[in-house]
């Protein structure tokens, strides 16, 4: 184990508006700067800011305090006192880790143990691949608690590798107190990559430099019910990145998988990770490297069709300046994957925007349908795995939709 750094912190009053009230009350976990009134001058990223009813001088929620972000107090506790440290951090992490149990039944050593403040964990995520553990920062506020918070996740995860992981502010910030993106904060890895399996599907992913924590692992449901989909089909996977959906469809019997992704090191992690299970795997593997748009606009200009299209971009919508020229995009790909997938074969749509609304997303989705008079019809939606649970509207972000002229 590091020796973390001695960051000391302070309590800190506030003074909310009544609409920033409200939303305490109402268990928001977020805070923003227009919505503070007064606070203590000096206050530093991960003091403790204690709400109170400004007429009943009622205690409603507690916080810490981020002075780098327009979300200025990121709130841990509701309605009840607790006191915020080492007890408090165990016991929630010990109930995140109850929520996941019921996953880590199946053949399953991958999970997303804390969800941020869906987890009361504001700005930092964990994710367990088999015996390691990645922690990544989003916020400051953390760092005068990882001397408490880690060896709490050690314990309850198993884990016997620790990896710290930081968000881009995070890494061009000069106040990361001696911490660096990708550095260990207990034990280590032979090899960067670490082996993991999902549904007995197998998996490597690279948990120092590979993006968000080294693979995505909320679509891991989307995958498997992929996988029961692809037997004897030919199957398209777009945004491919390492290969989830791709692996799953090969794993369940599809005769031929395309990946397309626009980078080539992208593709060489889905080829390796179907060689992982090429001892289950009889169809072949095909990859594209290509911007998604032009090839699949060469795609229908060349007629080809396929019997399962799966459709998962980045998230098109970061800010709210974005969200036209992303519902145009998502609209773009609806109607490519319309013309690609066979009258009687099988569609999926994926948004990870969460600035997209799940309505305006199936929303966006039919009316492509009905452009192209296409006698695909909706047959299922899907949203968040169990390891990512959600306890307000802003951290419901992933939507999915299958759409089929037959029955799934």
């Amino acid at each position: 184990m590091i020796n973390f750094p001695d960051i000391k912190v302070n309590r800190i009053a506030v003074k909310l508006s009544s609409a920033s009230e409200r939303a305490v009350k109402k268990g928001h976990p977020w805070i923003f700067e227009k919505g503070i009134i007064k606070e203590t001058q000096g206050a530093k990223a991960g003091d403790l800011a204690i709400i109170f009813d400004d007429r009943k001088n009622k205690f409603l929620a507690v916080g810490l305090y981020d002075p780098f972000s327009p979300i200025r107090i990121k709130l841990l506790q509701f309605h009840t006192k607790a006191e915020i440290g080492e007890n408090w951090f165990r016991q929630k992490i010990e109930e995140a880790y109850e929520k996941r149990k019921k996953l880590l039944e199946t053949d399953t050593d991958s999970y997303r143990l804390i969800f941020g403040e869906n987890d009361f964990f504001p700005g930092l995520i964990v994710d367990c691949y088999n015996h390691a553990i990645v922690i990544k920062l989003y916020s400051h506020i953390w760092f005068p608690y990882l001397y408490q918070i880690v060896p709490i996740l050690k314990d309850i995860s198993g884990a016997v590798c620790g990896i710290l992981r930081l968000s881009r502010n995070l890494i061009s910030s000069e106040e990361t107190f001696g911490l660096k993106n990708g550095s260990y904060l207990f034990g280590s890895l032979e090899d960067e990559n670490v082996l993991f399996r999902e549904h007995g599907v197998k998996f490597k992913a690279n948990l120092i430099h590979g993006h968000k924590t080294g693979f995505f692992l909320d679509h891991r449901e989307n995958r498997r019910l992929v996988g029961t989909l692809s037997e004897n089909k030919e199957v398209l996977d777009v945004f491919s990145y390492a290969g989830g959906f791709s692996v799953h469809a090969l794993v369940g019997g599809a005769k031929s998988v395309t990946s397309l992704d626009i980078s080539s090191q992208a593709l060489d992690l889905a080829s390796a990770n179907v060689d992982l299970n090429k001892d289950q795997i009889k169809g072949t593997h095909k990859t594209i490297a290509q911007d998604a748009f032009e090839a699949l606009g060469k795609l229908v200009a060349s007629k080809k069709k396929f019997d399962l299209v799966i459709i998962d971009p980045p998230s098109f919508a970061k800010s709210a300046k974005e969200i036209p020229a992303a519902e145009n995009s998502y609209a773009r790909l609806a109607k490519l994957g319309i013309k690609l997938t066979k009258p009687d074969g099988v569609l999926l749509l994926a948004s990870c925007s969460s600035r997209i609304s799940a309505d305006d997303f199936f929303r966006i989705n039919q009316e492509a349908i009905q452009r192209e008079n296409s006698n695909l019809r909706l047959k299922k939606k899907t949203f968040h795995d169990v390891d990512h649970p959600v306890i307000f509207e802003e951290g419901r972000y992933l939507k999915a939709a299958y759409y089929s002229s037959r029955d799934l």
